[in-house]
This record gives C-alpha cells, structure tokens and sequence, in this order.
C-alpha cells in the first residue's frame, strides 16, 4: 500500500488500536452503533456556532407508503435573503449513524458563505435494505425544494453533499432527481464517497488489513444494504451503487475528494474519470497518504487544511454562478 501522510501516519496507528480496519462484521453491527468513548455526538450547541445558527428537528413525510424521515435544519439567523444551502447525508457505512455525524465539519463548510445545512435521518440497514436509505434521502431533498421559501432557502442553490456512504447515497440521489425530473441540484459535494459494491478494485484489495475501513468492513456495509446474494451481482441499482450508472452525463457540477491510502481511491477515481468523459463538470483531488477520514480525526494536520480549503474554494465557486440549463 501507499505510505501515509507523515503527519497522519501516528494517528492511523492511534485509531487503528482503538478498533482495527475490519471491526465491522455482520454479527457487530449494533454493537458498533454505540457511542465510541471520548466522542460526543454534535449538540444544538456547537451547530449553533454562537447563536449565529437556529437549529431545529422537524420530522417531514418520508416515501410513498414509508414511515416519516427527520430532518435537522441548521438556518443562519441573520441572513436577509434566501440562502444557499446544503442537503447532508450522514455517512457510517449505511450501518451506523445519524444526522448529527459529520454534521459539526459541514456547518463549518457552510458558514462563511452564510449558507443553511440540513440533515436527513435515513433508515440504516440491515433493518432496512435498499431502496429504503436512498428513498428516505431523496423524499428529504424533495421536501426542502418544495419548502424551501417557508425555509429561507434559495430551492436553486441547494448542494447535495457527504462523507462515505454519506457521498454514495448524495450522488444516489443526485442520479434520482436527474432522471426523476426532481429537484434542482446545484451541485454534489462528495467527500471519499461509497459508490461500488463490487468491492474489488486495486485499492480495496491493496489496502486490506491496512487503515481505516477496508474491503472486510465494506463488504459487511454493502451485503447489509444489498444482501450476500445480490451484491456484486449484475442487478445491482445504481441508485445503491452510483459506479453501477451506465449514463453519467446531465448530472451537475461535481467535487471528489479522496486519499490516496484507502479503500475507495480507485472506485472515486473511476468515477470521476466517467464523468468528465461524459461531458460533466468536475474537480478531483486525490490527497497523498490520506486515509478514510483523515480530516475529520486530524482537522488541524497541514494536509486536512489543505482539503477543507479546497472544498471551500470549490463550494464558494459554485455560488457565484446562477443555475442555468447547460449547468443541470
């Protein structure tokens, strides 16, 4: 495998002590969903950012026949005008965690550009297979279009965005409201994301044992979406695994990020390669000796600065352009 980062390489070892990168087995799972010692969950209180946020949990109907979804809607207080704003889905693996994970690192995204998040709850598997997540995930962005002035919300300017199985399910639902003719999707923001049941590509077998999550936990994470029997088999939607989708064009402006010392580098790669091959508007990077994460467990590390800042560049260039139809 690719040497990590010098600055992060003590702290895969830290983490790596703490629980090993095939922790994540099918007889684990609830296990895994209690709270890790020493972190705490986000509160109302540190997503307010100082009283400059209002935080608030409304539950809003879910898909068709289904129960409801909860949303978690960080709104700036003071914003004059309709804002921008981004529809986060949370990541764990499609196994673990709720609308508050990841959700400090993205209301961190948001604010200097005065922009809202908000957080969709969606039912995990294996309790609940696909199309359940990404149904859950779409029917939330379906209804912050359609509330979105009630919101303060520019339903124009709304970014789909989010970390691991969080970014596999934004660019799921950025394929749906494509070919659903659903909302608008300024663009889609996703951060090391879980696009490929197959589970086989260089990287997943080159870091294996290696790291943060690897292709042993992720195919507890993909056979508790899909079942043993589907996955990687050729039914596979690519409303569940985006890196299934034929076509990858008419999609919007797109950001990939990933590192180079883990699981998904060669399925994002790929992904990425795809669209811009199908005509699309997309930036890349590729962080060397990164791992899965690596800028949420080390923030203040030289080569996680970098990475925020790129997101923020990427985020600040989209708002200054207005949605038209060559854009999607």
């Amino acid at each position: 495998p690719p040497p990590f980062d010098p600055e992060l390489a003590p702290v895969v070892e830290i983490l790596t002590d703490l629980r090993s990168p095939d922790a994540y087995r099918p007889d684990n799972i609830v296990e895994m969903r209690r709270p890790v010692p020493g972190v705490e969950a986000a509160t109302d209180e540190a997503l307010s950012r100082g009283g400059a946020y209002s935080v608030e949990e409304r539950t809003v109907p879910g898909p068709d026949g289904e129960p409801d979804i909860s949303l978690l809607i960080c709104l700036p207080k003071h914003a004059a005008t309709p804002v921008p704003a981004i529809y986060h889905i949370h990541g764990g693996g499609m196994i673990v965690g709720d609308n508050r994970f990841g959700l400090v690192e993205m209301v961190n995204l948001a604010e200097p550009m005065g922009m809202a998040v908000v957080s969709v709850e969606y039912r995990l598997a294996p309790e609940t297979p696909h199309p359940g997540p990404v149904e859950d995930c779409y029917a939330g962005l379906v209804w912050v279009s359609d509330h979105a002035h009630e919101l303060g919300i520019d339903p124009e300017r709304i970014v789909v965005g989010g970390a691991s199985a969080g970014g596999g399910l934004a660019a799921g639902v950025t394929l749906m409201a494509r070919d659903r003719g659903g909302p608008a999707v300024l663009a889609q923001l996703l951060l090391s994301p879980m696009l490929d049941d197959r589970n086989d590509s260089p990287s997943a077998r080159q870091m294996r044992g290696v790291g943060i999550w690897d292709s042993s936990s992720n195919e507890t994470g993909w056979n508790a979406l899909l079942g043993d029997a589907a996955r990687g088999g050729p039914d596979v939607s690519p409303y569940a695994a985006p890196s299934r989708a034929a076509d990858l064009s008419g999609l919007p402006p797109t950001f990939v990020d990933v590192g180079s010392a883990e699981t998904f580098r060669d399925e994002d790669v790929a992904y990425a390669s795809r669209i811009w091959q199908a005509g699309g508007r997309l930036e890349l990077h590729v962080w060397p000796g990164g791992f899965h994460g690596f800028d949420v467990v080390a923030p203040h590390a030289a080569m996680s600065q970098d990475a925020i800042a790129a997101r923020g560049a990427w985020l600040r260039r989209q708002l200054l352009v207005r949605p038209t139809a060559s854009t999607g």
